[in-house]
């Protein structure tokens, strides 16, 4: 099972991409967890200075826009 950290703010945006990346693993029939990251001191660990942030196995994979659905299949299926 791939885990997932969706970095932000709890905007807008880190919300569609939490629940695009829901969606895409749903349509593939792959389990996935998705843990939101709201903690700025943790964002900021990562590096990331504009979210929505994507983190897959603890590393950094997407930073400041939502990702397209294809994007996100890409992350679920490697």
């Amino acid at each position: 099972m791939k885990h997932f950290k969706v970095l932000g703010s709890g905007c807008k945006k880190c919300a569609t991409t939490a629940d695009l990346i829901a969606d895409q693993a749903k349509a593939l029939g792959v389990e996935v967890e998705i843990e939101k990251v709201t903690d700025m001191g943790a964002i900021m660990g990562y590096g990331v200075m504009s979210t929505p942030g994507v983190v897959v196995d603890e590393k950094v994979i997407h930073a400041g826009s939502v990702p397209t659905a294809t994007v996100v299949q890409g992350w679920i299926s490697a």
